[in-house]
């Protein structure tokens, strides 16, 4: 099989690039290097073919799909925060590099379409777990460039023929996931704070609660997303099922580390949404979606990665 990763040298898509050279297919990876790294696919690059570029460029994304059996949409500008900023460049990336996407995959004959959706479609609604048949309603125009790129997936599918999933994405955590940059996720600043002993920022009280999801669980319902029969045109929940408080999250850190840090609360953030937590029983019944990895697993995994490959600040 051949696939096509766009997104992948970034951190779920250079995991799940991973997993599919481990399995002995091939692998095309487009990726612009805005948010990935090169260094992400160190282990496999010679195993891979490699195009640096956006799928805001249709004539590279037609190139990377020849011949491709299967395509996993992973690009993105991925931040909700940043998205509030400047809605506009949001846009550009995730619902005109998306529908870039859906017409090259469409045009190169491929069996069907992998799309990174996320759980920030379904916005502030008090109702969890939350459920695929509820009415999506985003905060951030992250939500919803996300929610429009599923809407496009399955109106090609209506009107081409282009098999499509949307898998919406509960908090991603793990193993390259850069901690640098503002925008990051959570547990990624959090857990370096703590290698660093410096003090970890909060945006709000504490209390909002996430379904935080490690990645390996990600890339296993990315690749039983390509084929899973009865699949095609619907969207599904990928986290563990499971909630967790920022506040409680800190607590575990400070067993795993050994380090009691104090966190510096600061207000919450324009877009951020309270709770968050899957109901995945229709990943369980039609894609054989089972996370394997708990959160406790997958946070003591993070933070091993982060303790070898981790450059402590300066500061620290």
């Amino acid at each position: 099989m051949r696939y096509a990763v766009t997104g992948g040298a970034g951190f779920i898509g250079s995991n799940t690039v991973d997993e599919i050279v481990r399995r002995g297919h091939s692998v095309v990876v487009l990726d612009d290097l805005s948010g990935g790294k090169e260094e992400n696919l160190a282990e496999v690059r010679n195993k891979i073919t490699f195009i640096k570029g956006s799928i805001t460029d249709i004539e590279i994304v037609r190139k990377a799909f020849h011949e491709a059996d299967y395509v996993l949409h992973l690009a993105a500008r991925t931040s909700v925060p940043r998205s509030v900023k400047d809605p506009i460049e949001t846009s550009r990336v995730n619902i005109d590099g998306t529908l870039n996407v859906l017409v090259a995959a469409r045009d190169a004959r491929v069996k069907r379409v992998v799309f990174a959706a996320s759980s920030s479609a379904y916005g502030e609604t008090a109702e969890l777990p939350k459920t695929e048949a509820m009415q999506p309603s985003p905060i951030s125009p992250y939500g919803v460039s996300k929610f429009v790129g599923e809407l496009y997936a399955q109106v090609f599918g209506r009107c081409y023929g282009l098999e499509n999933v949307s898998l919406r994405y509960f908090n991603v955590f793990g193993p390259r996931q850069d901690p640098g940059s503002p925008y990051s996720g959570v547990l990624s600043r959090f857990i370096t704070c703590f290698l660093d002993g410096a003090q970890p920022v909060v945006y709000g009280d504490g209390e909002q609660s996430r379904d935080f999801t490690y990645v390996e669980n990600v890339v296993q319902a990315n690749l039983l997303a390509c084929e899973a029969p009865g699949a095609s045109g619907k969207v599904f929940n990928i986290g563990t099922g499971a909630r967790i408080t920022l506040n409680q999250t800190l607590r575990l850190l400070e067993q795993i580390t050994g380090k009691s840090i104090a966190a510096k609360y600061d207000p919450p953030r324009e877009g951020d949404i309270r709770d968050s937590q899957a109901d995945i029983a229709l990943g369980r019944s039609i894609l054989g979606y089972d996370p394997r990895v708990a959160f406790e697993e997958g946070l003591r995994r993070t933070c091993d990665w982060y303790r070898a490959h981790h450059k402590p600040s300066p500061a620290a």
